[in-house]
């Protein structure tokens, strides 16, 4: 059978696509090498409990027209983001607020906040950040820094915080206000029923062919569709022939507990050096929030989150987007621009550090310019 559009990946994005592909009358074959549909947000359902298997996914955004869209496919509950750092056995709010500074200067205003960043700041003799440490020192002083993103930083990057750049901790909130809602967006949630029920919903009735590698023999897939749309990684279509694009990864460790509540929250962050995982993340409270129907439900899942550098067989998470890397993708970008029927789409396609709004905003911007 002949398709308009093979779409190479089942994740948001190409799920996105073969929608809108589909409603504009064109026929289309989406394949992934995976056994299951969703990509990175797919979530399985465990005892009742909607385990996100690669990693906690919280969906946010201020674009109306991204949130509006998805409302087809997905009812979604109120769970606000509010992780809490252990430090050590201590335990702090997040992101950084009044809740924070409290704890740990016992300031109780604002102004008082300020003073003692500035103060810490002035001590440390920074004008001008030039890396992820002073930038961080400079925005909520030395003792938060050490306490509770060095340790927690460093094991996410496999890197000394004077070695990364400032730019990664810069979208980081810092509020001066007792919020402690990660997001500062006007639209968040969770799909009730998980993520793969609402992207199942997106490819209802479109053809979906599961644990097959386009890379193996892409001239056969190729000739099934007169145009490619590729979500995979850019580097790996051209069989890595300029060299490896680098990537961190994340290691899983994934338990089940004969308890009703583990540690209270959907996500702890470990921030001291030592402890090896990064956070420990408990699937329930996802679905449930901060109400006590999780309790209903005599167990519990925990993951425990290990970063790791990546190498060849990993799965590739977090884009490093640093200078030879940029430049690196910008060679395979000049070869993508070449292809006459492939497009490259998604985090894995363009290299890029995608929240999941940004990734259905650039598919239906595509989609728009593509089918008109």
């Amino acid at each position: 059978m002949k398709y308009d559009y093979l779409v190479v990946g089942a994740g948001l994005y190409g799920a996105t696509f073969a929608r809108e592909a589909t409603n504009a009358g064109k026929k289309v074959l989406v394949i992934d090498k995976r056994p299951h549909i969703g990509g990175n947000i797919y979530t399985e359902e465990v005892e009742k409990i909607h385990v996100h298997q690669y990693g906690a996914h919280i969906f946010h955004t201020n674009n109306t027209k991204v949130w509006e869209y998805l409302q087809q496919f997905a009812t979604f509950n109120r769970f606000t983001n509010s992780p809490v750092a252990n430090y050590k056995g201590e335990l702090y709010s997040l992101p950084f607020n009044m809740y924070t500074f409290n704890k740990m200067w016992g300031v109780v205003t604002p102004e008082e906040a300020k003073v003692k960043i500035e103060e810490q700041k002035r001590e440390a003799g920074i004008t001008t950040p030039h890396n992820l440490e002073e930038q961080a020192i400079s925005l909520v002083g030395r003792d938060i820094f050490e306490k509770l993103i060095k340790g927690y930083t460093e094991k996410q990057w496999g890197r000394d915080c004077k070695d990364l750049p400032a730019f990664i901790i810069k979208r980081l909130p810092v509020r001066f206000t007792f919020d402690n809602n990660y997001f500062n967006a006007l639209y968040q949630g969770i799909p009730v029923g998980g993520y793969t029920k609402m992207v199942a919903n997106m490819l209802r009735d479109i053809d979906v062919e599961l644990e097959v590698d386009y890379l193996e023999n892409k001239d056969k897939w190729n000739a099934m569709a007169d145009k490619v749309i590729y979500t995979g990684p850019i580097d790996a279509f051209y069989d890595y022939k300029l060299g490896y694009l680098q990537y961190r990864s994340v290691r899983f460790e994934t338990e089940m507990l004969e308890q009703a509540n583990f540690q209270g929250n959907a996500a702890v962050n470990y921030t001291d050096r030592e402890t090896p995982w990064t956070r420990i993340i408990e699937h329930k409270w996802f679905e449930f929030g901060k109400d006590d129907r999780g309790e209903d439900i005599p167990k519990t899942i925990i993951s425990r989150e290990y970063s790791s550098e990546w190498k060849p067989g990993d799965e590739p998470y977090y884009p490093v987007n640093d200078e030879a890397n940029s430049a690196l993708y910008m060679k395979y970008r000049e070869l993508a621009a070449g292809e006459k029927n492939v497009k490259f789409g998604g985090r894995l396609g363009e290299y890029k550090y995608y929240d999941m709004d940004a990734v259905v905003a650039s598919a239906l911007d595509f989609s728009e310019k593509e089918l008109g």
